[in-house]
């Protein structure tokens, strides 16, 4: 279990947001956090702490007025820590390559590998021939309906017909490197984990077979990050945003990039 710093970036700034509020429509989102400082200041000082595989989120979609404001942040982060930082938001197989030769370690996939609510097993193919396997993370963020995790895409707007569960982590972990999985009913409130979702998760990662996953929502305090360790049984990589003082919130810093 270790830490994966983020920089999530909506309107050209580095912020913090609760996942569920976040809409296209008027780029609106509920905020925690907004920075004075560029993505490339926080990128600086993972790089500076040997900070590895965290993420930089492009939180605007391509047809917003904001997107190229905070695609030039993203690009800023990249170059401050080239081969440090994973990329996510809009990413499909035309434009990942792009992102990589900019610096980036890995490309967080979406939105692309779903179609009409369903996985399209041919632009998961296409995504593995084009960039490479060993070059792309998949984002199984997630919801809770009727009981069950469903994935939800674009920007975590819209839910899709597929259930999170074992079988189908199996599945996907043929065509990417590792999982993102937000816990989005959870993330960006700070009020403790979705702990039902991170019981899954480390059950999947109990595998031999288990590709590294990262889990993000909810983690507010240090008892928080224990009860994280004890039901994934530490095998779960976790990123924090709203909670730490980095962002405004009270979890230091200091403290938690020493879980590496």
């Amino acid at each position: 279990m270790r830490f994966r710093p983020c920089i999530d970036i909506h309107n050209g700034q580095v912020k913090q947001i609760v996942g569920g509020s976040l809409t296209d429509r008027g780029d609106r989102a509920k905020e925690n956090f907004a920075a004075s400082y560029t993505a490339d200041y926080y990128a600086d000082l993972y790089r500076r702490d040997g900070l590895t595989g965290g993420h930089v989120i492009l939180l605007n979609p391509s047809s917003s007025q904001y997107y190229e404001e905070t695609r030039s942040q993203a690009m800023r982060a990249l170059a401050a820590f080239p081969g440090g930082l994973q990329i996510g938001g809009g990413i499909t197989a035309e434009n990942a390559s792009e992102y990589l030769e900019a610096g980036a370690s890995h490309v967080i996939v979406t939105s692309y590998v779903f179609r009409e609510g369903k996985i399209c097993w041919e632009r998961m193919e296409k995504l593995k021939q084009t960039v490479g396997k060993e070059y792309v993370v998949i984002d199984l963020s997630c919801r809770k309906r009727e009981g069950s995790y469903y994935i939800v895409t674009d920007r975590w707007q819209k839910f899709t017909e597929v259930k999170l569960s074992k079988d189908i982590l199996d599945e996907i972990s043929q065509y990417c490197d590792e999982f993102l999985i937000h816990g989005v009913d959870v993330e960006g409130k700070a009020a403790g984990i979705d702990e039902t979702l991170a019981v899954i998760l480390g059950d999947y990662t109990a595998s031999s077979l288990a590709l590294p996953l990262t889990y993000a929502g909810g983690i507010g305090s240090l008892e928080d990050l224990e009860k994280f360790k004890n039901v994934t049984r530490g095998r779960v990589d976790f990123t924090i945003g709203s909670a730490l003082d980095l962002f405004g919130g009270p979890l230091p810093y200091d403290i938690i990039k020493k879980i590496k």
